[in-house]
């Protein structure tokens, strides 16, 4: 029987929401048949399915099981929801029903089974994107299975750890000891496991705080200390566990009555932040002697136990060879009491930081052409600069004055263009490599020997020459004394090195030396028949033009000379004068004599503050130029700091207003910082010190006479006539020079002057009411006492002056820092002259009697001892060959000529035209 359903049957059957309803019409006749039923199921089935293309059908249930065994085994077939149509809806019922009928024993009467054709699932290959979109989602879905495990597990983690945290912090507050999760029972846990529970940034947290609470406690324990005047001597060791002290108040000793509130706060922040900086000190010296003291345990490696163990390793083995053990005990390490940190000097740093210093020729030079240069040179000597970068020269043609302050390192740079030093930095250029340099030093008197003759010493210039002399006499009188009967050979040997020593005599002309020192001789002055006299027969200026002739010979190329006119007396300055003008040498003179500078030079080189200026022509037209370039310095220096203050003000008044301009003018004011054309600050090296005599006490018109005075002076047998019938007045406030040669009696007068010396006839004294002299002779040094300082010697002969007075007064006669400290028994004689001259000036008086007081100084220290006599109220004698101090304070000139005292009323210039 073949029973067909419409399709609308389906649809309504489809669209029927009771369940009832769909199982009613299951349970009709349509079911009831066994292979009835079936086969008109089958028809059935062909035609919905020709009437319903889209819907498959599974033949038997046989190949429905193995479709699905297929589509879990590739990856190509999966299972996937057929579209509910209303079709495959009563399908679907229709299968249920048939489902149900078939596991019904009764029912099936055991009959075959029958495929199911309305299966809801059916195996259709997916497309590539589906696959994609498949494959996607089941790795999101893994992905955020197993993100939610171990967001699980660190949730519990974190628990654990911050409740063992807890645990931790409690612990610390209360001082318990921190109980560790981790601790095994045998004490196999690594070194490095965190036994608190808490982070690295933590602990170190904790650590900080504990220690910052440390601190603050010792430091209240040092002030309190301080407080009891103890300085910790006898405090008791402090205790962090123990119960804070009471804070003592700051002000418990200071009357705080009538003050205002905010006066005592003040005054409290005042002595608290003193407390403060006296206990930061007393730390940092305790840090110091601490670091110093580990210092000495590292240095000292042989006194340290191996391993830092006391005790250990110190077994040693007694007289009978058993072991025994040192006391653990005793001190391990025997470390000096201080340990000095070896500081680098000042020089060594510069000598690693710049080259070495070279001696370098120049590459071509002319014939007959000679120089001698410095460049960026510098000297340093432990931690002091003498000189840094110094550049200059001297060649034909030049005749340069070295001038400057003592100390400034004048003879440094002689002794370096000598090749006698070596600089620290810098290189020294010269014209060829053979440049003879000769230099005549300030104590060449101490270089000549007395029991010479004249002619001897200027023979003995000659050290290689008179040493090729003497071995060809030697020779030449073995030759003499060898007899018939001697050796041929040890003969020939004699010829041998008398040949060579004769060719050596030929090379260097030594035959020509007594020619030579002759013409010198001449040249300085002497006479032939003086050739025979002692050395010690000739006076200061005569032994200067020995010492000078000395060097001369040795026919240098450069002649470097330093202070030649010390204690010569004007007739040979003025000599000296007109013999090194007429000389073709060039030559470096160091002298303080400024009118012996302006007579000769042709190029001054200023040194001062270590560094070195060139001016073309003499002394005074150097004063002239250097004043003018430091005002011209000065004043391009303000022009310039006055715009750079109009320009920064500027920027500070626009910077939010227009910062775009404002940046473009701070690079360009940045950059004229650092360009060339910035103006540096000129240098300022403190002003000239002023001195003045203390206040003179009054004075009557009359202050001293000689009358009628004749003395001489000799052994008996030969007399040399200073003065005869001699004749001169003193008034008030004169100002007389004394005038004449070495030898001439200007010392002498003045000590008759001063009742030192008794006159052979007349008188020379001092007659006036109320005259309080002081007297400066070339030997007052001798009359300090030796056992004093420098300082105590000032302080004893000042009048009132306070101690920075005294000092600075000190500084312009160079005793500077310590040397104020030294005793008078070290000093030298120049030192000696120089605190004489500075502990007279101390003295109140009326009438100054000075003995050459220049001697030793340097041009600063002249200057201020002018102005100081410029402004004395009181009359002045003083005896002087600088002509440029002379000019300074002498207002009347006294010349001794022909044994008499010749007065010439006004200054020197006036006595010269005279």
């Amino acid at each position: 029987m073949k029973i067909t359903v419409p399709f609308h049957v389906l649809a309504m059957l489809l669209a029927c929401s009771s369940a009832a309803d769909a199982f009613a019409f299951t349970s009709s006749p349509l079911a009831s048949g066994s292979h009835t039923a079936v086969n008109a199921n089958n028809n059935m089935m062909a035609t919905i399915s020709e009437r319903v293309p889209t819907c498959a059908f599974v033949p038997s249930r046989t190949n429905s099981r193995s479709s699905s065994a297929s589509l879990s085994s590739t990856t190509l077939f999966a299972k996937k929801k057929a579209k509910k149509t209303p079709a495959a809806a009563a399908l679907e019922q229709l299968a249920k029903l048939e489902a149900q009928e078939l596991s019904d024993p009764i029912a099936g009467g055991g009959a075959t089974a029958v495929a199911d054709p309305f299966a809801a699932d059916v195996d259709e290959p997916l497309s590539k994107k589906e696959q994609m979109a498949l494959e996607k989602k089941r790795k999101k879905e893994a992905k955020a299975a197993k993100k939610a495990a171990e967001q699980a597990k660190n949730d519990a983690a974190a628990g654990a750890q911050k409740a063992q945290r807890a645990a931790a912090l409690a612990a610390l507050e209360n001082g318990e000891e921190i109980p560790d999760p981790f601790a095994v029972s045998n004490g196999a846990v690594g070194a490095g496991t965190a036994s608190s529970g808490l982070s690295k940034k933590e602990q170190m947290a904790m650590e900080k705080k504990a220690k910052k609470e440390q601190k603050k406690a010792e430091k209240a324990a040092r002030m309190v200390a301080l407080e009891e005047g103890d300085n910790n001597a006898g405090a008791p060791e402090y205790d962090e566990f123990a119960p804070p002290q009471k804070e003592v108040d700051i002000l418990a000793d200071i009357d705080t009555s009538g003050m205002s509130k905010k006066e005592i706060k003040k005054l409290r922040q005042q002595e608290q932040k003193k407390r403060d900086k006296m206990a930061a000190k007393a730390a940092k010296k305790a840090a110091r002697k601490a670091e110093m003291e580990a210092a000495a345990v590292a240095g000292d490696d042989e006194d340290i136990v191996p391993g830092g163990v006391p005790g250990e390793g110190l077994e040693s083995s007694d007289s009978d060879g058993n072991a025994a053990v040192e006391d653990i005990d005793a001190p391990l390490v025997s470390a000096p009491d201080s340990v000095k940190k070896e500081k680098v000097s000042l020089e060594e740093k510069i000598r690693k930081e710049r080259p070495p210093p070279r001696i370098r020729v120049m590459e071509s030079s002319q014939p007959n052409y000679s120089a001698l240069r410095l460049e960026n040179v510098g000297v340093t000597f432990r931690d002091q600069e003498v000189i840094k970068d110094v550049t200059w020269g001297v060649q034909t043609g030049d005749r340069i004055g070295l001038v400057g302050a003592n100390g400034a390192g004048k003879t440094t740079q002689l002794r370096i263009l000598a090749g006698e030093l070596e600089p620290t930095t810098g290189d020294v250029v010269k014209s060829s490599k053979d440049l003879r340099v000769a230099m005549l030093r300030q104590e060449f008197v101490d270089e000549l020997v007395p029991t010479r003759t004249l002619k001897e010493e200027f023979m003995s210039v000659f050290e290689e020459e008179n040493a090729i002399l003497e071995d060809l006499r030697a020779v030449e009188s073995e030759l003499e004394n060898l007899g018939a009967d001697t050796d041929a050979d040890k003969m020939q040997e004699v010829l041998d090195r008398m040949q060579k020593l004769q060719a050596k005599a030929d090379a260097k002309d030594v035959y020509a030396l007594e020619s030579r020192a002759k013409k010198v001789m001449d040249l300085m002055g002497f006479t032939t028949d003086e050739g025979m006299d002692k050395v010690s027969m000739f006076s200061g200026g005569w032994k200067m033009r020995i010492g000078l002739g000395k060097v001369l010979l040795k026919d240098p190329n450069i002649l470097l000379l330093d202070e030649p006119t010390n204690h010569l007396d004007l007739e040979s300055v003025e000599w000296l004068e007109e013999f090194l003008r007429n000389q073709n040498i060039p030559m470096i003179i160091v002298s303080h004599d400024r009118e012996f500078l302006d007579q000769v030079c042709t190029k001054i080189v200023d040194a001062e503050g270590g560094i070195c200026t060139e001016y073309d022509g003499n002394y005074s037209r150097f004063l002239q130029l250097k004043k003018a370039r430091m005002e011209s310095w000065q004043a391009a220096y303000d022009a310039q700091e006055k715009k750079v203050k109009e320009e920064r003000k500027w920027i500070q008044k626009f910077k939010l207003k227009q910062p775009q301009a404002v940046k473009q003018r701070q690079a360009q004011l940045e950059k004229l910082t650092k360009s060339k054309d910035y103006v540096q600050k000129p240098p300022f090296f403190g002003k000239p010190f002023r001195f003045r005599f203390p206040d003179a006490p009054r004075l009557s018109p009359e202050v001293a006479e000689v009358k009628h005075l004749s003395h001489s002076y000799g052994n008996g047998e030969t007399l040399n006539k200073l003065f005869e019938n001699s004749d001169l007045f003193i008034e008030k406030n004169d100002r007389i020079a004394v005038l004449g040669p070495n030898g001439s009696g200007k010392s002498t007068l003045l000590r008759i002057m001063m009742g030192k010396e008794e006159p052979d006839e007349g008188r020379a004294e001092i007659v006036g009411q109320n005259v309080v002299p002081a007297y400066f002779e070339q030997n007052q040094a001798d009359a300090l006492d030796l056992d004093k300082t420098v300082i105590e010697t000032v302080q004893a002969a000042s009048n009132g002056q306070s101690y920075n007075e005294l000092r600075a007064l000190l500084g312009q006669f160079l005793f500077k820092g310590d040397a104020v400290e030294k005793k008078v028994e070290s000093l030298s004689g120049g030192e000696k002259a120089r605190l004489s001259l500075c502990c007279m000036m101390l003295t109140p008086a009326n009438l100054l009697i000075l003995d050459e007081p220049t001697n030793h100084l340097d041009i600063p220290a002249k200057q201020m001892l002018e102005e100081a006599l410029q402004h004395f109220q009181g009359s002045v004698v003083v005896i002087s060959h600088d002509r440029y101090f002379i000019s300074k304070v002498a207002t009347t000139i006294v010349a001794i000529e022909d044994k008499n005292l010749v007065k010439y009323s006004g200054d020197y210039k006036l006595y010269m035209d005279k």
